[in-house]
């Protein structure tokens, strides 16, 4: 038997003695006076003269996180909504049954405690208990050092441990929940309405990405999940609905990675009489209040960096201004505009990117433009710590995107950068079908040249736009990227609370086996 299972055993004796006590081992409710954050923030000032006259009498409940036995009394601290609260515990105060109760508690149990307040000699506040309540035994042992782990993946795999464990992990938490309800209350103040479009789709569509497949048995039919939700919420224009917006869950079956989890969330917003540029500045400005609502400034520590997200310091430049003044030294002279007109000029540049001993995937039969966005990718990306708009995108990269008037390989089509990574993405949208229909052609021809991410084609969308949609920006907004920023985390598995993970692997009688072998115990 190991080591868990031993304590699992010895604690599921102390709950039959619980019961035996005439404890419920599952009671149903405890009726509480004060949660622990009330009871520090309303008394923690007071003296033990004040709480003494009145004396101050409190019921509380919380998981048992410090236990220490004197003799006939003893301390515990208390831990609720990530805070803790001394308890003192003598037995002729709960009297015999009380105390017997008490000795048969162990960390992480749940309590509820009536007492009152005061303060030890110590001076720290505290509740002199008159009466505990049991209410849920932790039959397995809470670890000491849980962030000390070295397998990092067991913190994300048992968050819930993680988070009793950790105050700092809550507190992740809790800025991503202010977060996501600042970008509601920005949009919902623009006049925006908040809409909820399907997550199963019979065409994966509004994105460039690979999704997971499933199946209805009684429609007998095969569905994808959503992938994003645009073509829906563009839809809703054509309706009648000119600003809409949805805080969703998007699945992309794509690879695992410090940006990339299989499943995300992103807002989108839909705002119609407006181009890229109108949605822009709605976005940026949804995004300068996220970052005062969360933190109560406009800088944030980004690793060793520190991002600035005031007005002022956001930039904008075209993808093609950005290749040109991030352009490496090793690789010779800077572009000249003309350097992106033609697929000769462009191959001559990922050449000289590659001759500068910079890593740059390249396919001799994909469009030029997509070449230019992998150059921009290669060179520039790298150098976007603080908040940066790259606009003006190639058409081949932006298929749901219109056309700049003058330039026809070019779309307006907008990104923003932090930290080195895009969070947002947004288009002055596409909204003449019969373009609309070309664009989805080209993907398909994309997509028989081996690009299983191309986009399909959506005929059902082609009619919507038929029936007149008007000009409108889009925008989608990475929630989960954001909150990295925001809360200065490493890998996006930090701010999901329920990342996915590679199944957990069951241990053996041969994995036991292997591991002697390798020790030599055999």
């Amino acid at each position: 038997m190991s080591l868990d299972e031993n304590i699992y055993e010895i604690r599921l004796e102390k709950l039959k003695k619980i019961e035996a006590l005439g404890h419920p081992a599952y009671p149903r409710k405890f009726n509480y006076s004060h949660t622990v954050p009330q009871i520090l923030t309303e008394y923690s000032g007071q003296t033990a003269e004040e709480l003494e006259s009145p004396r101050v009498t409190v019921r509380v409940a919380g998981r048992i996180m410090a236990i220490r036995l004197m003799g006939k009394a003893g301390f515990a601290h208390l831990q609720q909504d990530g805070q803790r609260l001394q308890i003192y515990v003598k037995k002729d105060a709960i009297g015999d049954g009380g105390y017997e109760l008490w000795k048969l508690l162990d960390l992480g149990d749940h309590i509820g405690v009536r007492g009152y307040l005061f303060r030890t000699r110590t001076g720290e506040l505290s509740i002199h208990a008159e009466e505990l309540t049991f209410l849920s035994k932790d039959l397995l042992p809470l670890p000491e050092k849980f962030h000390g782990l070295t397998d990092v993946e067991l913190r994300y795999r048992q968050r819930y441990v993680d988070l009793v464990m950790n105050p700092e992990v809550r507190e992740v938490f809790l800025k991503r929940s202010k977060l996501v309800q600042s970008l509601r209350r920005y949009f919902d103040g623009q006049s925006f309405m908040e809409v909820e479009t399907p997550m199963m789709h019979p065409i994966a569509g509004g994105a460039v990405a690979r999704p997971f497949k499933t199946h209805h048995n009684t429609l007998d039919m095969d569905l994808f999940l959503r992938i994003a939700p645009e073509l829906y919420l563009k839809r809703l224009t054509v309706g009648g609905f000119d600003r809409v917006y949805e805080i969703n869950r998007n699945f992309r079956n794509e690879g695992l990675g410090w940006r990339w989890n299989p499943e995300f969330t992103m807002l989108e917003a839909y705002q119609a009489y407006t181009d890229y540029l109108g949605i822009l500045d709605t976005t940026q400005g949804a995004i300068e209040q996220a970052v005062k609502d969360v933190t109560g400034g406009t800088k944030t520590k980004w690793g060793e960096h520190e991002i600035d997200w005031s007005h002022g310091n956001w930039r904008r430049m075209t993808m093609r201004e950005a290749i040109v003044h991030f352009w490496p030294e090793k690789a010779g002279a800077k572009p000249e505009r003309n350097d992106f007109a033609s697929r000769a000029s462009v191959e001559a540049l990922v050449e000289r990117v590659r001759g500068a001993g910079i890593s740059l995937k390249y396919d001799a039969a994909a469009p030029v433009g997509k070449t230019i966005a992998s150059i921009f990718e290669a060179v520039a990306e790298e150098h976007l710590m603080q908040p940066t708009i790259i606009y003006e995108f190639p058409t081949a990269v932006s298929p749901l995107s219109k056309q700049k008037p003058d330039e026809p390989d070019w779309t307006e089509r907008f990104e923003i950068f932090v930290g080195k990574m895009e969070i947002a993405n947004g288009f002055s949208e596409l909204n003449d079908p019969e373009d609309q229909r070309q664009r989805f052609e080209a993907q398909l021809q994309e997509r028989e040249r081996g690009d299983d991410e191309a986009h399909q084609m959506d005929l059902d969308y082609v009619r919507a736009l038929s029936y007149g949609m008007p000009p409108a920006g889009g925008v989608g907004l990475g929630v989960d990227r954001l909150a990295m920023l925001l809360t200065n985390s490493s890998t996006i598995r930090d701010v999901i609370l329920f990342p996915l993970l590679r199944p957990e692997r069951a241990s053996t009688a041969e994995d036991a086996e292997s591991a002697e072998k390798e020790t030599g115990k055999e």
